[in-house]
Formats: C-alpha cells, sequence, structure tokens
C-alpha cells in the first residue's frame, strides 16, 4: 500500500464484525433479522461465483425477500453461529479491497450431534467516500457439497 492509498482496514473490521453479528442474531431463538443492516451490507449490483456458477444479484425487493428465508435455511439445518477467525485486507486502490475472510460456522444435527466447519470466502468490497463498505462481488466454496458432506441437509 502506498503511503498516499487510504486505509480501509479499520472501516473493513467493523464491517465483517457488524455482519458476523447480524448474522448471528438472526440464527437465535427467536430471530433477530435486521434486513436493512443486510441490504446495506451490498452494493446495488453484485456477483457472486462459487464451482458450481457464477450468479448477478440486484439489491432490491427480491434481495429483501431473500434475506429473512436465507437465516430460515441455516437455523433449519441447525446452524448455531458463524464466527469471522481471520480477516486479510488487500487494498486495490483508494475505493475498492479484496477482503479474504476465514470463517468458522458450529451446527447442532437432528440427532444432536455437533458439526464445526471452517471455510474462507472472498470478497470484493468498494468504499464509497463517507459511507461503510459495502460488497459488489463474492466466491465461494461449494457449499452445498460440504453441508451435505457433514450431513446437515
Amino acid at each position: 500500500m502506498s503511503s498516499t492509498m487510504r486505509d480501509h482496514e479499520p472501516a473493513i473490521r467493523r464491517f465483517f464484525e457488524a455482519y458476523q453479528a447480524r448474522m448471528n442474531d438472526a440464527l437465535k431463538a427467536p430471530p433477530r433479522v435486521d434486513i436493512p443492516g443486510a441490504l446495506a451490507a451490498f452494493a446495488k449490483y453484485f456477483v457472486g461465483s462459487d464451482p458450481r456458477r457464477v450468479s448477478d444479484g440486484r439489491n432490491g425487493w427480491l434481495l429483501r425477500f431473500m434475506i429473512p428465508r436465507g437465516y430460515a435455511f441455516y437455523r433449519k439445518i441447525g446452524t448455531e453461529r458463524m464466527e469471522v477467525r481471520a480477516l486479510k485486507v488487500t487494498p486495490l486502490d483508494d475505493f475498492h479491497a479484496m477482503a479474504k475472510t476465514s470463517w468458522w460456522s458450529s451446527y447442532r444435527k437432528k440427532s444432536g450431534e455437533r458439526v464445526e466447519i471452517e471455510f474462507d470466502n472472498i470478497y470484493l468490497l468498494r468504499i464509497p467516500d463517507g459511507h461503510a463498505p459495502e460488497i459488489f462481488a463474492y466466491v465461494t466454496g461449494d457449499e452445498q457439497q460440504v453441508l451435505k458432506d457433514h450431513g446437515l441437509v
């Protein structure tokens, strides 16, 4: 990072602390789902990629509808907690950064057995002047296969 490039790492760390807190609040019983906070985490348009496909999304009514459904899915499969255990921020320029997150997640199967899974995600963030970071792209592993491999879906 050049000496003139802005240091967005503190804001990005706060962003992921809030992201994690929203996820865990939504996993509680009863769930506390912060739809405005979840929507604010994403840019107006964003793209996601995993080993199966590349998809695009728009931050609007459909995302607003899907957020509580996504959290309900995680509760249904027994997700109890998700934590960012490591975060590496790579500045790209004064307004963009890449964040590699190492997540730890805890599940309880219907049988009562506990399962822990670790995974990495990569996020591309835009940091507009005077505003919080927002995700405009993310890269994940094959989450559905990992959940199947652990008997969660």
